[in-house]
């Protein structure tokens, strides 16, 4: 976090290779990726009124996911959210969707490591980047933003 006086803070250490990160629309919760392959973990921090973080927890751990989808290349990368809260994430297989508990709700398959997605054109094209490709799908929600 960047304080007023123009000093960094760090938000949080339990992170072994924090990546991907976004916001919930209101901004009151933090999203991280851990790209780390024996820990690959998506976290949720509550922001306190400062900007700083609370304790994090396990937003939704992909050991499992992995484990059943072995077939599923990449790691937990970038992220965006949409105007109800849920994140896109991408992740192994694609990008994964999730409700803004953490409930995994369903997954867009490219076939490549997919590192990267956004929203565009109205909101609700989602741009996906996946090794050498650049993809997009239309969704039936927006970007927050949008």
């Amino acid at each position: 976090i960047l304080r007023k006086n123009g000093k960094v803070a760090l938000v949080g250490k339990d992170l072994e290779r924090p990546n991907g990160i976004t916001l919930s629309p209101e901004e009151k919760t933090l999203y991280v990726a851990n790209s780390h392959g024996p820990r690959p973990i998506w976290m949720s921090y509550e922001l306190k009124e400062n900007g700083m973080a609370k304790k994090g927890e396990i937003f939704f751990d992909s050991t499992q996911y992995r484990k059943k989808h072995p077939d599923r290349q990449g790691g937990n990368d970038g992220m965006k959210v949409d105007v109800e809260g849920n994140i896109w994430a991408t992740g192994p297989g694609g990008v994964l969707v999730f409700s803004p508990e953490g409930r995994h709700l369903g997954t867009v398959l490219t076939g490549e490591r997919t590192a990267n997605c956004a929203f565009g054109d109205d909101g609700s094209t989602l741009y996906m980047t996946a090794d050498m490709y650049l993809m997009r799908i239309k969704t039936s929600t927006k970007g927050n933003g949008f």
